[in-house]
């Protein structure tokens, strides 16, 4: 048994290689720029692996709305491999590349304009984001459930396993992070946090599965952790307490600061701003840069064939090895980037709740 799980764990450690190496006959050099950015990038297909010149996908729906033939829905297969459906087609080149353009007849000519229809497609990311968020909504539903089923009995309000462990991260969350950063108000912004800490913990580790339903780069994706950051953007000054603006346009500090240039009043603007831009850019490029790095060690393999074959074996070794460490360093990685989003924004939801001296005096004498 044990030497199985090993055989597998091997599996999964180079599959992310495996499955992108297309093993034609004609093509002997690896493009590994190329094969890294296709696995980071987004796409209209779900690739699972490759057998030889037949590829397994699942083809994900199209909607597009062109500018001259209107709305179109259709499967993403219609468009693999070079084809074009009805004026549409995936852009080899650049500046659509990857991406669905349309191809619109010019008059009196031959040629024909490119240009990009209105696009709502499904993609790989937006398909795993919905399965993901689904599954994760199904697990703290049942978690929900059951404490449901045993209101009032107290002697029964014992979880045990799954439950538990779900009981035990929460309360670490709400006790260590929320309550201590956020203040008196934390109940309030709970729901929001907590939602937050485990969207990205599940999507941080369903992206580390090589295999389907997981592989996407959900939120290695700078469109995704841009909505998170939004969302703190938003909590953070629309429930801002009149002392929190009161210390950006008119911050206690020397009068010369302030008048006649708002030098300090300027500063903290900006903080405004770039505390979102942080919270968006830390997720975003400590994702993205785990994945790359795994799958530049796994490229490693298909790099040293024309080295021979004691290079090339070697080398497997090392590039096994070093795989298999860096998928543990990113288990630990998944969870602390939801620690790290969760407990700055709770940081700076609880900036914003400042309070006046007055009233801290007025607590005092209370």
């Amino acid at each position: 048994m044990k030497k199985q799980l090993i055989i597998l764990f091997f599996s999964f450690a180079l599959l992310p290689a495996f499955a992108g190496v297309e093993t034609h006959e004609e093509k002997t050099d690896l493009n590994v720029n190329e094969l890294i950015l296709d696995h980071l990038g987004d796409g209209y297909g779900w690739h699972i692996t490759s057998f030889g010149h037949k590829h397994i996908s699942i083809p994900l729906p199209v909607i597009v709305k062109g500018q001259e033939s209107g709305w179109h829905l259709f499967s993403s297969s219609r468009l693999m491999h070079g084809h074009e459906y009805k004026g549409f087609a995936i852009a080899a080149e650049e500046p659509y590349k990857n991406k669905i353009v349309e191809k619109i007849p010019v008059a009196n000519d031959e040629g024909y304009e490119v240009v990009r229809p209105w696009d709502f497609s499904i993609t790989k990311n937006a398909a795993s984001l919905l399965l993901s968020s689904s599954i994760l909504i199904c697990l703290i539903l049942y978690c929900a459930r059951w404490y449901k089923k045993r209101q009032g009995q107290v002697e029964k309000l014992s979880p045990k396993g799954f439950i538990a462990f779900v009981e035990m991260v929460i309360m670490s969350v709400v006790d260590d992070i929320i309550k201590p950063c956020v203040g008196k108000n934390y109940k309030r912004y709970v729901p929001y946090l907590l939602t937050v800490f485990f969207f990205i913990i599940f999507n941080n580790l369903m992206g580390l599965i090589p295999i389907f339903p997981g592989g996407a780069n959900v939120t290695g994706n700078i469109a995704v952790t841009s909505v998170l950051a939004l969302f703190t953007f938003t909590i953070v000054n629309v429930f801002g307490t009149r002392e929190y603006w009161k210390e950006i346009f008119w911050p206690e500090v020397p009068a010369w600061l302030k008048v006649p240039l708002p030098i300090m009043p300027a500063i903290e603007l900006i903080g405004v701003f770039t505390k979102p831009f942080a919270l968006m850019i830390r997720l975003f490029a400590n994702i993205l840069a785990g994945h790359s790095i795994v799958l530049g060690l796994t490229c490693i393999v298909f790099v040293t064939v024309k080295l021979g074959a004691a290079m090339n074996t070697g080398m497997s070794v090392i590039t096994v090895i070093m795989t298999m460490f860096i998928n543990c360093l990113e288990l630990l990685v998944a969870y602390i980037q939801a620690y790290v989003f969760t407990m700055l924004s709770s940081v700076f939801i609880g900036l914003s709740q400042a309070e006046s001296h007055h009233t801290h005096k007025k607590e005092e004498i209370i």
